[in-house]
């Protein structure tokens, strides 16, 4: 993230810039950048204000869903940002800041370790540019600190410019789910991904690593 900042000005900026890259669909009203990249409320005016000048993003109206205090929900006309598609260096700067990982691998065990002792950390998705993968993180441990495992993700999706798929399960319930093809298991070892950290020992081959193995 540092090389970034150096490149494009600042760190909030590469963090909006990625909150539009990552989420080209969806209107962002100025208070939900500033919850989504936790940048101060006056950085994120004077950001939007440039990228909009820049024909980056565009201001428009947009129906927004709310809750009522009766419980119904409802919809409100609300003005907000939205990435344009039409950008002239769009595919440029989204092939340039979504292929590079704002967070180091090997930073990213350090990152987690507060939440408690890990024994396994595979990543994918966001981590190896392919967004198409269903769990970005996946994490295995004992007694984990799942509050504080939750604000340390969305600190890191600050970061990344959008949220995080993670599954976490203790090492007993990993085992089992390897052991029984579990889908969701199968879904991360079974395609891309990166081993980062492996305290668990015997470690197990996928089923397409057993088939492959006996052509």
């Amino acid at each position: 993230m540092e090389t970034l900042s150096k490149l494009f000005g600042s760190q909030a900026r590469v963090k909006i810039l990625r909150l539009f890259l990552f989420n080209a669909e969806e209107y962002f009203q100025a208070v939900d950048v500033r919850e989504r990249t936790r940048v101060t409320m006056p950085k994120v005016r004077g950001e939007l204000k440039m990228l909009e000048n820049i024909k980056m993003i565009k201001r428009r109206s947009f129906y927004k869903e709310i809750e009522y205090a009766d419980g119904t929900v409802g919809k409100k006309r609300s003005w907000g940002y939205i990435l344009n598609p039409d950008f002239e260096y769009l595919n440029a700067l989204r092939n340039f800041l979504v292929n590079s990982t704002p967070l180091a691998q090997n930073d990213l065990a350090k990152r987690l370790a507060p939440a408690g002792a890990l024994k396994l950390i595979v990543v994918a998705g966001v981590f190896i540019q392919d967004l198409d993968s269903r769990v970005d993180v996946l994490l295995v441990g004992d007694n984990l600190n799942m509050r504080r495992l939750e604000t340390i993700m969305r600190t890191i999706e600050t970061e990344i410019g959008r949220e995080l798929r993670y599954a976490v399960f203790p090492t007993k319930e990993f085992r089992y789910r390897l052991n029984v093809y579990d889908k969701l298991v199968r879904d991360v070892l079974d395609f891309p991904h990166q081993t980062i950290m492996d305290r668990l020992g015997a470690w197990q081959p996928s089923r397409k690593q057993v088939e492959e193995s006996a052509q």
